[in-house]
């Protein structure tokens, strides 16, 4: 496998967080989107769409997406299972990395993008220029508030987000961008103590220092 890294970036941290946990060692390459290298025409050969994280199977097969990568992994290195095994444990991961993908993640891209003078013409990632927009990022920051309200509630109720005995990638995935959301100057509030519970018992973890 050849996997196309980007140590600054938040979703190629969700993708080294599963190989770290499956306790896997890809070839690496490292693509500085600080120094534009995902618009290179090498790497766009690769990912036309210039996004990363990327994983290129042993057999060729081209996965530029967090799912499809983290869906190959757990099919291919089935323990420790992170996509859930029954398909009620399958349905329930899927929902909540969808919401924390909808609910969290994009509010803080759009807050950091629209809202950062140095992301000035690159309000979306890839390879097409779009200006930003203030409204989008004034509106990240309230949505992003939002939820950590709904994290609270789940973990108060379960020790972690889809499934009650294990992690899961979609405490992956809230994890990553509850750390990433310090670039917009959202944390988890200190009053939510199941949150910063999760957070730690993730944060001591191998992968959680990926």
């Amino acid at each position: 496998m050849i996997f196309y890294d980007c140590a600054t970036a938040p979703n190629p941290r969700r993708a080294r967080m599963v190989i770290v946990e499956k306790g896997l060692m890809p070839e690496t390459h490292e693509i500085s989107i600080a120094d534009n290298a995902q618009l290179t025409p090498e790497f766009l050969a690769v990912n036309p769409r210039g996004t990363v994280p990327v994983l290129v199977t042993d057999t060729g097969t081209v996965l530029a997406e967090n799912l499809g990568i983290a869906a190959y992994l757990d099919a291919a290195y089935p323990e420790p299972n992170l996509m859930g095994r029954t398909p009620d444990e399958k349905g329930l991961v899927m929902m909540w990395n969808a919401i924390a993908e909808a609910q969290f993640a994009q509010p803080v891209a759009e807050a950091l993008r629209n809202g950062n003078p140095r992301m000035k013409g690159r309000a979306l990632t890839g390879p097409a220029n779009f200006d930003q927009i203030p409204e989008l990022a004034e509106r990240g920051l309230v949505r992003a508030d939002m939820f950590y309200d709904v994290l609270e509630e789940r973990l108060q109720q379960s020790e972690w987000l889809a499934l009650p005995d294990r992690m899961t990638f979609a405490d992956i995935s809230a994890f990553v961008f509850v750390q990433f959301a310090r670039v917009i100057k959202k944390r988890i509030p200190e009053a939510n103590a199941a949150s910063w519970a999760w957070h730690d018992r993730i944060a001591a973890r191998p992968s959680g220092q990926a």
